[in-house]
């Protein structure tokens, strides 16, 4: 929440939508991947298991009201075989993901099971950011 408390402070003016996403497996918050070896740790962590995506939506209206939400999902993971994380290392696509993956892309092949908001895992949950914009008086069918 903080993160995307400071994303909409740095901005001003209209409408403005600011969000963050981190994944969670335990009490370990993964980072977002920038290398092969911090993907490959992420997915060495949530092989076999649940893990805890948030995503925190923050909307600030022109005249400074101000509503925010904070979407908790839970994503499990198949285990992965050493040739499945091999090939999804090489596709980079995990690159700058949180957690080390891209659910809405060849991650989507190791979700067994998901919880909450698939919209929030990707990086934006889409139901909560249309109230939260109805809220605040932007015209959303």
């Amino acid at each position: 929440m903080r993160l995307a408390q400071a994303k909409a402070a740095a901005v001003s003016g209209g409408y403005v939508l600011a969000a963050d996403t981190i994944a969670a497996a335990g009490r370990r918050i993964l980072p977002k991947a920038m290398t092969e070896k911090q993907a490959r740790h992420c997915l060495d962590l949530l092989s076999g298991r649940r893990h805890r995506v948030l995503t925190a939506v923050v909307l600030v209206a022109p005249d400074g009201r101000r509503a925010e939400r904070l979407v908790d999902s839970t994503v499990g993971f198949a285990r992965l075989t050493e040739p499945q994380k091999r090939g999804y290392l090489a596709s980079g696509e995990w690159h700058g993901r949180a957690g080390g993956y891209a659910i809405q892309g060849r991650a989507a092949g190791f979700v067994r099971f998901i919880s909450g908001s698939y919209s929030g895992v990707v990086g934006l949950p889409l139901f909560e950011t249309a109230q939260l914009l109805r809220g605040l008086g932007w015209p959303v069918p």
